[in-house]
């Protein structure tokens, strides 16, 4: 009897082992590069790590923090990274500069329907309008996206030559409050939470969005391997899916999200980067755009535009083909990508 009983243990614990083992042979590693720190916006991807969603798709979902979209491009094509976050029109200069590398990420979801790039000047420096910076001294990071993107903007509004300073990322709106510069370019919800912490106040401060003044291009994208898309396409159709349902409750209750982002970097301030992410939201991903394409898309003329514009202002060594870079092949359903609520 008991011989009868520890082979039948034997027989369960075995089965036990083979149904774990097959699991974890299921469970598919992702290493995935955001564009940036743990700020706000990184509760987007925090979420779906923190809730299990990724988990319970099937994936270990790995997700560290960046220093520019133009790394996350790097890296992603390099093999370091599976996925990644990266501005749309970075990607674009990867592919146009490098025709020949074997392995250009592709972006597989649209996150930024607008790019957060703006202007931005204190009120005492007169500039109240674009046409105002003719002449004017702006400063900016080299790599920053809204620096790169400028003369698309400045084409767009007409305006007359402008003097650029280059700094390190700290300095951006330190520079500005000293007044060392009259104008920045940033991200709107880096620069302007930013100044205030230099002791700017908001309604001091002039920001003249890209996307408020005739330059429709994209924001932010999630990138992904071709090697990954070629071998494991049904985990990249997961990911998206698991993001969705996360992108969904960080909508919907920004100020619990922003939890997942403190226990990733216990220094961050919480009412700031809630803050931050809320302005995300309102101003690049439920955007009136947003909500006329749909969460996740993209229009096949406005990318052919941003790919033609991108060409022309980042002087890229070959033109961008807007089919090369975008694969919309892998995303969720039209009703589970309807996650922006109506304003």
């Amino acid at each position: 009897m008991k011989k009868r009983l520890f082979m039948q243990t034997a027989a369960a614990l075995a089965l036990l082992s083979g149904a774990s083992l097959a699991q974890a042979q299921a469970t598919t590693p992702i290493k995935f590069q955001l564009d940036w720190r743990f700020e706000g916006p990184a509760a987007l991807f925090l979420q779906p790590v923190a809730k299990g969603y990724f988990k319970a798709a099937g994936l270990d979902v790995t997700v560290d923090a960046g220093n520019g979209s133009g790394g996350a491009v790097q890296r992603v094509a390099s093999g370091t990274y599976d996925m990644g976050f990266a501005d749309l029109a970075a990607v674009m200069e990867f592919h146009a500069n490098n025709p020949d590398a074997q392995n250009k990420p592709v972006a597989v979801m649209m996150v930024y329907n607008n790019t957060p790039a703006s202007v931005m000047a204190l009120k005492k420096s007169g500039i109240t309008k674009p046409a105002d910076l003719a002449g004017k001294k702006l400063g900016a990071p080299v790599f920053d996206a809204g620096r790169r993107a400028f003369p698309i903007f400045q084409k767009a509004n007409g305006i007359g030559n402008v003097t650029w300073t280059a700094m390190d990322p700290p300095l951006r709106e330190t520079m500005l409050v000293r007044g060392d510069v009259d104008a920045i370019t940033g991200f709107t919800f880096t620069s302007l939470l930013n100044l205030e912490a230099r002791g700017a106040k908001a309604a001091d401060v002039v920001v003249l969005p890209y996307a408020e003044f005739g330059v429709k291009l994209y924001g932010n994208v999630i990138i992904a391997s071709p090697k990954l898309i070629k071998e494991n396409p049904a985990a990249v159709k997961a990911f998206l899916q698991a993001f969705t349902k996360g992108a969904k409750e960080v909508i919907a209750n920004p100020g619990a999200a922003i939890e997942h982002v403190k226990a990733r970097d216990g220094i961050v301030n919480v009412p700031l980067e809630t803050r931050r992410l809320q302005l995300a939201i309102d101003t690049v991903i439920n955007s009136p755009d947003a909500r006329a394409e749909g969460f996740g898309n993209a229009v096949p003329g406005r990318l052919s535009l941003m790919a033609s514009q991108v060409s022309d202002a980042f002087n890229t060594k070959t033109r961008v083909n807007a089919d090369d870079v975008w694969n919309p092949g892998f995303l969720p359903t039209t009703a589970e990508l309807n996650i922006l609520p109506k304003k």
